[in-house]
Order: C-alpha cells, then structure tokens, then sequence
C-alpha cells in the first residue's frame, strides 16, 4: 500500500494552538502521531510525507523516524530544510525530493508537493494533486474557492487534496489516495 501524509510537525507546541489540535502536551501529540500511523502503516508500505516533519533536532527526529513503520519518502517542507542536511536524517527515506509526479499507468496519476499549486501538470486530464502547508488555515480556503471557481466557470474539476494530517479525514494518520478521495466525495 501506499500512503500520504503531511505537516506532522513532531516537537511543535506552538501547533496545538494554531491548528487546535487536541492535545495538552506537545508529548501527547507526538504519541499520538506514531501510534496512529504504526495501526495503519505496514513494515512493507510506502510513505510520502509532504512536508514539515519535525521541529525537533536531527537527532531527536530520526529516533522518531525509526519508530515509524514502513518506507518513507519525504517531499521537502519550508521547516525541513535544516534536517535534510543530516545524513543521519537522510538515511531515513528512500527518497528525498522537492516534487514529485507517480504515474499510475492508466493515464491518471499523482502530482505531490508540500506547497499547493492550483493549475499543477495535468490538472486537466484525471491527476491529482496532493499537498500540505496551508493547515486548516485562509490559505486552504483560497484553494478550496480556486476549485469551486473551476468546477463553476470551467466545468472541470480540479482534484487538489491537502493531506495535512490534522484535516479532519486525515485524523492524524496516513491515508491511501483511495481514502482521501472518498473522504472528499
């Protein structure tokens, strides 16, 4: 299987507040965050991360990270760049990039990015588009009106899907493309 996920932001107390999450300590959270995805994740799945993993040090991230089941594959975020430059962090993913597309074979596929990008590559022809960063925030809003605007004035419809783990259909786990589309049916 295969899974996506972003802005897990492990050791950011300053994100209990600003997304509300529900946690009283930011100890708690983290907790959470790792039993959620090692119910969900196997030691043989794929995980894209789209971005902002840790605030913690490298050190203190790749113990995170090494409790964490399965193959991860990291989308750098706008709060990853000091940890990319561990090697320790590195060896963590098989794949550390700033963009990706995945192509399903079908002529549809996936465009991954922590950033969002309203007219991503073949918006117009059945890909989607997974991202992160803008959280639950007026940011998302814009986003969510540029696709209505699509949907209304274009007749087409755009398939961008913030993978931010705190989205209420993402309930702090990673989720398979599958599940978030039905989540957002």
């Amino acid at each position: 299987m295969t899974y996506f996920i972003s802005d897990l932001h492990f050791g950011h107390r300053n994100i209990l507040r600003f997304d509300c999450r529900p946690f009283s300590t930011i100890e708690e959270h983290d907790e959470y965050l790792i039993n959620q995805w090692n119910d969900t994740v196997g030691t043989d799945d794929d995980v894209w991360i789209l971005g902002d993993i840790s605030w913690y040090s490298a050190l203190k991230t790749v113990n995170i990270l090494k409790r964490l089941n399965g193959k991860k594959h990291l989308c750098i975020g706008n709060h990853d760049h000091k940890l990319v430059k561990s090697a320790a962090f590195q060896q963590q993913f098989v794949e550390i990039v700033d963009y990706k597309e995945i192509s399903f074979g079908d002529g549809t596929g996936v465009v991954l990015c922590h950033y969002p990008i309203p007219c991503y590559n073949k918006h117009f022809y059945n890909w989607y588009h997974l991202y992160g960063h803008v959280h639950a925030t007026f940011e998302w809003t814009m986003i969510e009106d540029f696709q209505n605007q699509m949907r209304e004035q274009h007749q087409k419809k755009s398939q961008m899907y913030n993978v931010g783990c705190m989205m209420k259909y993402m309930n702090y786990r990673p989720r398979t493309l599958e599940e978030i589309l039905k989540a957002n049916a």
